[in-house]
């Protein structure tokens, strides 16, 4: 060693080895993710993959302790990921944009910082107009994810979330047909000398299609019924193969039900409830041990007889046909559930980082609108207005009075 570099070296001169610093600047994102208390509620809306881009991007992140466990992704990951692992909801809840899967309770009210900006699932038939009122003592400006629209018109988290509910319900019934729940103890599909199990499918939208296409691994017999037929004609060509679909009618319909061994209910909400298309007296006309999975329960529901159930007591007996009412069927594979949110979510925090801002991500982006609420009581989904009797206008209005 030279004397100069000895030198350099005594007087604190010498280069050290420090942190990369996460470039950041007035665009970035302070986003919180809280732990769900919804029951039940095993999904998170960001995966660790996703946190470490938002981060390398210079955006930051709060995570609740344990908000992703039951996604089966533990706080190391998220910590190792980027993110600040905080100890409490109240701490997280201070975070500028909220990020979860469920509405907010009471509790969370108290805690959400005024002003922020809160994304999350609506489950309109679930609430009253007071929810929204407290969204306007809070100034909050909520997105409603299962309303956010892509560029071509489509629901991304809804289709997703449809996706994953329609490959997991044939699951569900395969389930509840065996001797080990008590069911008829029947294979679902079909073997060589045996009858295949019939199958009714109410809808022909994405669950719909996935649920046929399990349907059809199997060697099941499936009858698909929707109101709309070029719906009908959309799913034969999706599934690439011919099967028996109609018009719901209530001979051909009753006579279909009557002689299923399931019927799953994915009838598509048009006006924010799922139209109801099977009567309790339909219903009673059913097998014994025969299963019900009614996937549109969060929208009311497609059979009469239906009433919301848990993922901890799932099924009752009505008539001795099995219902399967659960909600929120995709927190039953929370971890797939919650990648495919993240990888809808990313995209959208990341280019609402370039642009400047949630509202100003909305403006540029009109086709986005369809989901959005702001705290002076505007919006921009005429179903919500209509139903709890709130003003309705233009969101380049909410806008300019904002600005």
């Amino acid at each position: 060693m030279t004397g100069f570099e000895q030198l350099a070296k005594q007087s604190a001169l010498y280069p050290q080895e420090s942190l990369v610093e996460v470039k950041k600047d007035s665009n970035s994102l302070l986003i919180g993710l809280p732990c769900e208390v919804a029951l039940q509620e095993n999904r998170i809306a960001l995966t660790p993959d996703g946190v470490a881009i938002l981060v390398r991007h210079g955006h930051e992140v709060w995570v609740e302790k344990d908000a992703g466990k039951e996604a089966k992704y533990p706080d190391h990951e998220y910590s190792e990921a980027g993110a600040r692992i905080v100890y409490s909801a109240k701490e997280v809840f201070q975070a500028d944009l909220i990020l979860k899967i469920e509405p907010l309770v009471d509790k969370e009210f108290e805690m959400i910082k005024a002003g922020a900006t809160l994304i999350s699932t609506l489950n309109l038939p679930s609430l009253e107009k007071s929810y929204f009122d407290k969204l306007n003592q809070k100034k909050i400006t909520a997105i409603g994810y299962e309303f956010i629209e892509d560029q071509s018109g489509g629901l991304p988290i809804v289709r997703a979330m449809s996706e994953i509910a329609g490959s997991t319900v044939l699951l569900i019934a395969a389930e509840y047909l065996s001797n080990s729940n008590n069911g008829k103890g029947i294979i679902l599909g079909g073997i060589t000398g045996v009858p295949p199990t019939k199958v009714v499918i109410l809808g022909a939208g994405t669950v719909a299609e996935y649920a046929t296409r399990a349907a059809m691994g199997v060697g099941a017999d499936i009858k698909v019924f929707d109101n709309h037929i070029y719906r009908l004609q959309r799913l034969k060509y999706s599934v690439g193969q011919n099967l028996y679909t109609s018009i719901i009618d209530s001979d051909t319909l009753t006579e279909a039900i009557a002689r299923a061994d399931v019927v799953i209910g994915a009838m598509r909400a048009e006006d924010g409830l799922s139209p109801c298309v099977v009567t309790e007296e339909m219903v009673g006309r059913m097998k014994p041990n025969s299963v019900i999975v009614d996937v549109s329960i969060d929208q009311g529901g497609c059979f009469e007889t239906s009433r919301m159930t848990t993922h901890k007591d799932p099924v009752y007996r009505y008539s001795d046909v099995l219902h399967y009412c659960v909600p929120n069927i995709a927190s039953r594979v929370a971890h797939t559930a919650s990648t495919a949110l993240s990888n809808i979510f990313l995209p959208f925090l990341l280019k609402t980082g370039t642009i400047g801002g949630i509202e100003e991500m909305i403006y540029a982006n009109r086709w986005f609108m369809k989901g959005v609420y702001s705290h002076n009581g505007t919006l921009t989904n005429t179903y919500i207005a209509r139903k709890f009797g709130m003003r309705y206008k233009d969101l380049t209005l909410l806008l300019a009075a904002r600005m």
